[in-house]
């Protein structure tokens, strides 16, 4: 039977490759009609309603769009709705997240020095803090916050800012940044699907009708549609820092998480100003760069290290049990130590190598037992680590790790996730 732990690698992989295309579609729509909508202009001769017009060229053709701050008289027989590109990223990224870190919570998820959890309470925390996320955000735009939206920004900002802490305080630092993106993107995506949809709907029942829309339903879009633009970057960088372990790997990773929203802000704050007037204001490059140097510098400024001694005294969960006592554990085990621990350690001492590669230790036993799916498909059954072979890991020691893995994943479970 074809190995249950690849064809769950490769279903991750078609997931993710799912999310990175539905959200380039996304933002990219996103970004493009925000700056039509800022670079729009009023001309003469232009339809009862219509509120400014664009010119533009592009693949060899000129493309003359208006736009009605309200609708047309006459509804359209052919109508684009822009949702799917955002539905379909949420829901590709849900189901990542599941499959990474719901999945593969005993790797990627628990932090047992930071909250003891079971699997389903850390589940439990990871899902309804996305949805309670949502809850307060809503009320607060429905409040009369919603007439003062620059407050309003700096008052999500400050529970992103909380929210931020206490996922670095519950789970792993990978996981706690990827869930601050997870618990932004949802409620970009519920601004869609709850808000700037629904009313649009209503505008269009209303020329169905022969009815006068409302305006107010598009000036409750354009605020939701505004706190997306403004939260779009920030969400991209949280999404890839699982990439970077000096962006999850030290306690003040929380403080730059909510630093970069700042950086979105003054990013997003240039284009858009650009696009409106001709010409952005160039503090805010300056203001970024600074942002990123403390960024960087905050990285490596830790007051506190992995606790080797700690690990290694801690006692072997279930899971960690079935593969350390498997057959071959004692021969990958030295493999692992003399291969792969000089980078994967809490202090690595291979040179130009700060912080263990995606925050993946490899140094005491249960290190290697909870890592034991990801050591089989890298060092196993492909050739990805050590990146280039660089120390020299040799086919029969591969040929060991693959034996040792399926001789203890006798299970299809065990050989597709640590949770089971």
């Amino acid at each position: 039977m074809y190995d249950l732990a690849i064809m769950w690698d490769w279903l991750s992989f078609a997931v993710r490759w799912l999310h990175v295309i539905t959200a380039m579609a996304w933002i990219g729509a996103s970004f493009f009609f925000i700056a039509l909508d800022l670079g729009l202009k009023k001309a003469p001769n232009m339809p009862a309603g219509a509120s400014g017009e664009e010119w533009q060229v592009h693949g060899g053709g000129f493309y003359h769009i208006q736009k009605y701050l309200v609708a047309p008289e006459n509804m359209p027989e052919h109508l684009i709705w822009h949702k799917w590109q955002s539905y379909m990223t949420w829901v590709s990224g849900a189901a990542l997240l599941m499959i990474v870190y719901w999945a593969g919570a005993e790797l990627f998820l628990i932090d047992p020095a930071k909250a003891d959890l079971a699997v389903w309470q850390a589940i439990a925390i990871s899902a309804g803090s996305l949805t309670v996320g949502w809850i307060l955000y809503d009320v607060l735009c429905k409040s009369k916050l919603g007439e003062a939206p620059t407050f309003l920004m700096v008052l999500l900002f400050v529970i992103l800012v909380a929210m931020s802490w206490g996922y670095n305080e519950t789970f792993t630092g990978r996981a706690a940044l990827l869930h601050l993106g997870a618990f932004t993107a949802t409620i970009m995506t519920a601004n869609v699907f709850f808000i700037i949809m629904p009313n649009q709907r209503i505008v269009v029942a209303d020329l169905k009708a022969g009815r006068t829309p409302d305006a107010k339903y598009g000036k409750i879009a354009k605020l939701r549609s505004t706190h997306n633009n403004y939260l779009t970057l920030p969400v991209i960088f949280l999404m890839l820092s699982n990439h970077y372990p000096l962006s999850f790997g030290t306690e003040y990773a929380w403080i730059i998480a909510s630093l970069i929203f700042l950086t979105g802000v003054t990013i997003r704050h240039y284009f858009n100003t650009m696009h409106a007037t001709g010409k952005g204001p160039n503090w805010t490059w300056g203001v970024t760069v600074i942002l990123f140097i403390l960024i960087a510098w905050l990285s490596t400024a830790n007051t506190w290290d992995e606790d080797y001694e700690t690990a290694e005294a801690a006692p072997l969960t279930a899971y960690e049990q079935s593969f350390a006592s498997a057959d071959g554990f004692e021969d990958v085990h030295d493999i692992v130590l003399g291969r792969c621990s000089m980078c994967h350690a809490r202090e690595p001492v291979w040179d130009g190598i700060r912080w263990a590669p995606k925050g993946v230790f490899l140094e005491t036993e249960g290190d290697i037992a909870r890592a034991a799916r990801e050591i089989y498909l890298q060092a196993g059954v492909s050739h990805a680590m050590p990146p280039a072979n660089i120390t020299e890991l040799p086919r029969e020691d591969r040929a060991k790790i693959v034996r040792w893995f399926r001789g203890a994943g006798a299970t299809s479970q065990a050989q597709v996730s640590p949770n089971s």
